[in-house]
């Protein structure tokens, strides 16, 4: 599901950093990693996305993606890796609430797995029914009408302000007013 996810828009960040989470579960550390950084590189330099516009309850914070980073780089053995993208997720995170980080960064040093973040259990996006109604279409220009001229030799085709004007050429015939 993460991967038709990705591919209709490869651009949605929560998508990958989910599909992350998941590799990493089924131990494809490769694929988390590579995961991981597509979902920091399409958070744009934003501290977080919020997706509540989207319909998915839950913010996507740059920090998170790092430390899950951090976490599949330990599962592939990349200690020295690892604790660069701490270092990096540090600056990443909110003024005064490095405690995790630092925590992790001990977790690191000490060659131990990190758990990665994920989105809460049980949030899955559900789009307000007002935007699910309005995926119908539309017919926004009605049924087309055929219009014909009574002005003799009209062969003008386009808006009529946008008609050229000329002397004495506008005027019906005494067999058209008839």
């Amino acid at each position: 599901s993460f991967d038709k996810t990705v591919a209709k828009d490869n651009s949605l960040a929560v998508g990958f950093f989910q599909r992350g989470f998941v590799h990493l579960q089924l131990e494809m550390y490769e694929e988390a990693l590579s995961d991981y950084h597509m979902a920091f590189s399409h958070l744009r330099k934003n501290p977080f996305i919020d997706y509540k516009q989207l319909g998915l309850r839950h913010i996507l914070y740059a920090w998170e993606v790092l430390y899950s980073t951090a976490a599949a780089q330990c599962r592939l053995q990349q200690w020295q890796e690892a604790r660069v993208t701490l270092d990096k997720a540090v600056v990443w995170r909110p003024e005064g609430r490095t405690a995790i980080l630092d925590l992790a960064l001990e977790r690191v040093q000490d060659h131990l797995f990190l758990e990665p973040m994920q989105v809460p259990l049980g949030e899955f996006f559900r789009p307000r029914k007002k935007e699910v109604e309005q995926l119908d279409s539309k017919d926004f220009l009605g049924k087309p009408k055929v219009i014909s001229s009574i002005i003799p030799n009209d062969e003008y085709i386009g808006f009529e302000p946008l008609r050229p004007q000329k002397q004495g050429f506008y005027e019906p015939s005494a067999d058209a007013l008839r």
